[in-house]
């Protein structure tokens, strides 16, 4: 994030928080939020995330990692920006693996395959680069993640998205859980179906030249907001292919070498 403030009022970063909340609550996507927080200022888009946040975790929701977002080249370029993004994973946006997804817990789905890691150790100190990554990374795993925006028709900006926590819906995570002294992200190659058809496939150099490289950049950005990625922690990388619109019924299979399987079944 840019060390230049934001111009957006707070009276405006509180509205934009006012209506994604209630899109989120009656599950009924609202208009983009651009027109109160701008497309691309990224302190405000943030600001409305973090006031959101802090209301989720004022309910009794926690913390359980991050994912990173916009991880494309082609992605970025598509929204006008030159850096990923993230949002905040909560308790209860994890489903199993092979687990079913009621209808409506997510509004609008969409899928993307990709590599989660999971934090043995804290992310605070140090210089967060690519080989202190690694040696806090516990394990590797395949995960789905499942986007989902409260913005009516996916009708995003790139502040709209950080402002609606990174388009977070949900995870799943696979079970084959694999250290880094076993597995290179950068060669990893996915392949993700629905209903058995082949909807996305990509590799792990398709996420920022290594996957790795995400959870540098979000790291950092991480502990300069005083939020540094702690221990136990799950981290979605980025996808490693295109994000792929899913209905209700769908059944979703992922494959990364290395890292096995992992499928979600969406309910009708």
């Amino acid at each position: 994030m840019p060390e230049t403030q934001s111009a957006v009022g707070t009276d405006s970063i509180a509205a934009a928080a006012a209506r994604l909340r209630e899109a989120a609550a009656t599950g009924i996507p609202a208009a983009p939020v651009r027109d109160l927080i701008g497309p691309d200022d990224v302190q405000a888009a943030y600001a409305v995330q973090l006031r959101l946040t802090a209301e989720r975790i004022e309910a009794g929701a926690t913390v359980v990692g991050r994912k990173i977002g916009l991880t494309s080249v082609a992605v970025q370029e598509q929204l006008g920006v030159d850096q990923p993004d993230f949002g905040i994973l909560f308790d209860d946006m994890e489903y199993a693996d092979g687990a079913v997804v009621p209808a409506g817990a997510v509004l609008q789905p969409r899928i993307e395959a990709e590599i989660a890691f999971v934090l043995g150790a804290d992310l605070a100190e140090g210089p967060l680069d690519a080989a202190q990554v690694r040696e806090a990374v516990d394990h590797a795993v395949a995960a789905i993640e499942i986007c989902g925006s409260r913005v009516a028709d996916w009708d995003i900006s790139f502040g709209d998205t950080v402002a609606d926590n990174a388009s977070a819906g949900g995870y799943v995570l696979g079970t084959q859980r694999v250290p880094l002294t076993e597995f290179d992200p950068v060669a990893a190659e996915m392949t993700m179906t629905v209903d058995g058809e082949t909807v996305s496939t990509g590799s792990g150099a398709a996420c920022l030249g290594d996957p790795v490289n995400a959870v540098v950049w979000l790291a950092r950005q991480a502990r300069e907001l005083g939020a540094p990625l702690r221990a136990g922690q799950v981290i979605l990388s980025g996808a490693l292919g295109p994000m792929r619109p899913v209905l209700p019924g769908a059944a979703v299979h992922a494959t990364v070498t290395g890292l096995g399987t992992v499928s979600v079944t969406f309910s009708e």
